[in-house]
């Protein structure tokens, strides 16, 4: 998913309008999402305060990171490889942005089967870059801390959309079942073994999300997400706390002529 400098610098910003216009219908349309929301309950079903609260201080980090495309000029060597780490990433933000607007059609629609196709494709689009293409944070770096606090909030709360959607969409009004609770638990608590301070806490947020979404469905089942929320919490502090994720000795990161050269610049 290569991009030009000249490209990225139109379409990642014009995603990001797309998508906040398309928030926009989505909240001042009749019915809303929340009305959709509303009417459409399974076990995965969060508190939707939580989605408005992730999104807004979410959308503050994107607006930096896109200012940070636009700044920085790659005819500058110091500037070039901070501008790399940015338009890597592009491709798969613009993707996530067109997937999140169009999915707020349908879900407007109450088309939720349809709905639900946007979501894997952005959940798993998103997890790809995290997992396989993003490269370790270096926190000497701005466009690197932004890249991936922008990167890994985009993937972790599309963790929660994918369980979301899916079950409301194939599984409306159902409790969760042994096997969904026993998944639900083994799943998180891998995943907190694999992640750093910023995913892991996007899988803390989700579990809390969905704990308190569910108190009025199944008291039961919401104290059990509020369970493995407190337990994926400890393994990802455990984690990271016994080695740490960032630009130390077993972080995976060591600096590179680029980085010397950015750094003194």
């Amino acid at each position: 998913m290569g991009m030009s400098y000249s490209t990225a610098k139109w379409v990642a910003p014009t995603s990001f309008l797309i998508d906040f216009a398309a928030q926009q219908y989505g909240m001042l349309s009749k019915p809303n999402m929340k009305d959709i929301h509303d009417k459409n309950l399974s076990f995965f079903s969060p508190q939707p305060l939580f989605i408005a609260g992730f999104f807004f201080p979410q959308q503050l980090l994107q607006l930096a990171w896109l200012y940070r495309l636009y700044k920085l000029d790659p005819k500058k060597p110091g500037e070039r490889g901070e501008l790399d780490q940015i338009v890597d990433f592009v491709p798969y933000y613009s993707v996530g942005n067109l997937c999140i607007a169009t999915w707020m059609v349908f879900w407007n629609s109450e088309r939720l089967d349809i709905s639900n196709i946007f979501v894997i494709i952005n959940s798993l689009s998103q997890l790809y870059y995290v997992i396989a293409k993003l490269p370790p944070m270096n926190t000497n770096s701005t466009s690197s801390i932004l890249t991936h606090i922008v990167s890994k909030t985009f993937a972790g709360i599309g963790v929660l959309d994918f369980l979301h959607n899916g079950s409301v969409a194939f599984a409306k009004d159902q409790p969760a079942s042994t096997m969904v609770k026993v998944l639900t638990g083994v799943g998180f608590g891998l995943a907190s073994t694999a992640s750093d301070w910023i995913f892991g806490g996007c899988l803390v947020y989700d579990l809390v999300a969905l704990a308190v979404g569910q108190s009025a469905r199944d008291s039961g089942w919401s104290k059990t997400l509020a369970a493995y929320a407190v337990g994926s919490a400890a393994i990802v502090a455990a984690k990271n706390l016994a080695r740490p994720p960032y630009n130390g000795p077993n972080s995976g990161y060591s600096k590179t002529a680029t980085d010397d050269m950015q750094d003194r610049v």
